[in-house]
């Protein structure tokens, strides 16, 4: 990683972010091309030990780290990153018909406080595109669990957003570990309005009705948003119990401003806010979900997860999975290793069996 702070970082850093990440992309999706690309990867990047191991909402995962939603839009270089030593990838977000997504430039970083904002807006190559890609992988060829972040179109009306989600949900369970449901990303207009209760009930009570016929096996998440009131949130929480939701990504993106120090002019840009500026807001929230159901109810914990100890940080507020995106632009890709590394070394310490015994030890 010090290789990476010092000269890759610099560099990549005097590019367009959503350039950079293009390359990225394509750059990994060449090393998997290339004969023992993907063993390269794995024996630079993986990590492995069993007490980091769980099981989660039916599903084994073999380490608490994923890739959160947004990375992968598209579905490309997904066995690439599995390698780098994600225990799962989320790819999408994904609308039904391909997207452009909001005018560029929509992604900025924030250095001085290890934040990134975005206002991407769901740019996508569309559903039939990606379930091409994922057609492809062959069983046991992905080495992390897989799930699907599905969202409704731009020009969908919210009275019509679950025509959207049912059509992702119908074409997606058979080639998805699990399929997240996005109602929370602050870059589409009028999605947030889906996290009210009235509306909330209505989407997610038709797709788990629609899941018990196809899928009834296949964990139905939702993400939620950083801006909820703790009322806001017990709603979620009183329709996810009532729909048999399996699980709470805790959280998205914020539009909040607050505690920002960089330029003004950057800070003051329209999207949602990522990174160290939301890893308290973020932890607080799945602490206050952990609490709220006593356990019952798994939460994978995003924001600000850039090392092991914001990690563990997640974990123990009542976390059993974390996810990272900002900490990759920051850290780059040895963080996956390093976080693993460092739970592990954790778990040593403490003389513990598992990281399941440190889910909500500081709820």
């Amino acid at each position: 990683m010090k290789v990476y702070h010092r000269i890759v970082r610099p560099a990549l850093f005097r590019f367009d972010p959503e350039t950079i990440h293009g390359v990225t992309v394509r750059a990994l999706e060449l090393a998997g091309r290339v004969p023992l690309g993907l063993r390269w990867l794995a024996g630079r990047f993986d990590y492995r030990d069993p007490r980091l191991e769980s099981e989660v909402f039916g599903l084994r995962f073999r380490n608490p780290v994923g890739l959160a939603a947004g990375y992968l839009k598209n579905g490309r270089a997904v066995r690439e990153l599995a390698a780098l030593g994600f225990g799962h990838l989320e790819v999408g977000t994904v609308t039904p018909l391909p997207q452009a997504g909001n005018p560029r430039p929509r992604v900025f970083r924030l250095p001085e406080d290890g934040a990134v904002i975005n206002r991407m807006g769901f740019p996508n190559d569309g559903a039939e595109a990606l379930l091409s890609r994922l057609k492809r992988y062959g069983s046991g060829e992905i080495r992390a669990q897989v799930g699907v972040n599905i969202g409704k179109g731009c020009d969908t009306p919210i009275e019509e957003a679950f025509g959207d989600y049912e059509r992702l949900l119908r074409q997606f369970h058979p080639y998805s570990d699990y399929v997240a449901v996005n109602v929370s990303s602050p870059n589409t207009p009028g999605l947030r309005k889906l996290q009210g209760k009235a509306l909330l009930e209505s989407l997610l009570g038709q797709l788990a009705r629609l899941k018990a016929q196809l899928c009834p096996e296949t964990p139905l998440l939702v993400k939620i948003a950083p801006d909820l009131t703790l009322a806001e949130i017990d709603d979620v929480l009183d329709v996810a119990g009532s729909c048999g939701i399996a699980g709470i990504i805790a959280t998205n993106t914020t539009v909040s401003r607050e505690g920002l120090t960089g330029p003004r002019p950057a800070r003051s840009r329209e999207g949602g806010l990522s990174g160290v500026p939301l890893r308290q807001t973020a932890t607080e929230i799945v602490r206050y979900i952990y609490r709220q159901t006593a356990g019952s109810l798994p939460i994978i914990g995003v924001g600000g997860v850039d090392s092991a100890e914001s990690a563990l940080e997640k974990i123990r507020a009542g976390a059993s999975l974390a996810q990272v995106y900002t900490g990759l632009v920051y850290q780059g890709p040895g963080l996956v290793r390093a976080i693993n590394q460092g739970l592990a070394g954790k778990l040593e310490e403490l003389g513990a069996d598992s990281l399941g015994q440190l889910v909500g030890t500081e709820a």
